[in-house]
């Protein structure tokens, strides 16, 4: 049984390691990915459903810092426009 401290834990984890992407692109996809995963799966009541879910989301947590590790190998050389501080 999953209980909603380890669900919201899962959560804060997905997106504490999404920021640790060097390219701005994959940050906010991961963002945007989670929080949407998330939000589809909030209103799950059967205890099975429940516990399925929360696999899938620690199997792509897993997946996750496997890929961070890999992108921050090759950090982008130059800055995204979005990432660029206007004067």
């Amino acid at each position: 049984m999953v209980s909603r401290s380890e669900v919201l834990s899962l959560c804060r984890a997905m997106l504490r390691a999404g920021r640790q992407y060097p390219h701005y692109n994959l940050r906010e996809y991961t963002k945007r990915r989670t929080l949407d995963g998330f939000r589809m799966n909030k209103n799950l009541t059967d205890q099975s459903k429940v516990n399925e879910a929360y696999a899938e989301a620690k199997a792509q947590f897993v997946v996750l810092e496997r890929s961070v590790k890999f992108h921050s190998l090759y950090p982008p050389k130059t800055k995204n426009i979005m990432e660029v501080k206007l004067q």
